[in-house]
């Protein structure tokens, strides 16, 4: 089957969910990634005195190494502002998205859950975005099949000291899938690639809460026992 994961920025989807990623492509799945942003208006930017565009090129360097890591079957980086989607007219960000659903025609959509994990506008943002999409083209076209939002449990957002993040309750937790040593592995070396962002990954210490369980609240289905992966069912 066919996924596309979409998200903000950078790095998004190494502190999310590159080992199910992994483990998908390692299943035989055709794994995609959409990134809206470059990321270059990180504050690390700052330390290396680069500019918002020098470091967008920086990250999308770093991006390309990630692709290599995870063997996706395809990446789209834009460059639409970093840390201001929230400045853009919402319709021309459902149109970059809906033009890569269109392009790809994939099975399942992955996006970050209501609150964004970390709270950031640009997940919140994207959130919003991707489910208007997707309830769209759904009800016109009969795809995508499945909308997913990646998220963590309340459990594991308590144990992350070095910013204050969400989680999502038990109830609203349906899609727990299990990832192998060699996925959790890549996820690791895939944080690796983002050279410019090291400090942020230490001080999060995101590498000791990488497990083999993903887990995801499903949109729109009645599902009654948690599916064991994104594509069960279909």
């Amino acid at each position: 089957m066919k996924i596309l994961y979409i998200f903000p920025h950078p790095d998004d989807e190494s502190f999310g969910p590159a080992h199910l990623m992994s483990k998908q492509r390692r299943d035989g799945h055709d794994v995609y990634l959409l990134t809206l942003t470059k990321g270059g208006a990180t504050k690390q930017r700052h330390k290396f005195g680069y500019s918002i565009e020098e470091m967008g090129e920086v990250r999308y360097k770093e991006m390309l190494d990630v692709e290599k890591v995870l063997n996706l079957s395809g990446m789209n980086v834009l460059d639409l502002p970093d840390s201001g989607l929230k400045f853009m007219d919402p319709r021309d960000i459902e149109k970059v998205v809906q033009d890569e659903i269109e392009r790809l025609k994939p099975d399942v959509v992955v996006t970050y859950a209501v609150h964004g994990i970390s709270g950031f506008h640009d997940h919140l943002i994207i959130h919003g975005i991707v489910k208007r999409v997707f309830v769209e083209m759904k009800e016109k076209l009969g795809y995508p099949k499945r909308l997913a939002f990646f998220t963590i449990t309340e459990e594991e957002a308590a144990k992350q000291k070095h910013f204050k993040i969400s989680g999502s309750k038990p109830e609203e937790i349906n899609c727990i899938a299990e990832v192998d040593k060699i996925d959790i592995e890549n996820s690791l070396k895939a944080l690796d690639c983002y050279v410019t962002f090291q400090e942020t990954i230490k001080a999060t210490n995101i590498q000791q809460h990488i497990t083999n369980k993903v887990v995801f609240e499903i949109f729109g289905e009645p599902i009654k026992n948690n599916l064991k992966d994104l594509f069960e069912g279909l």
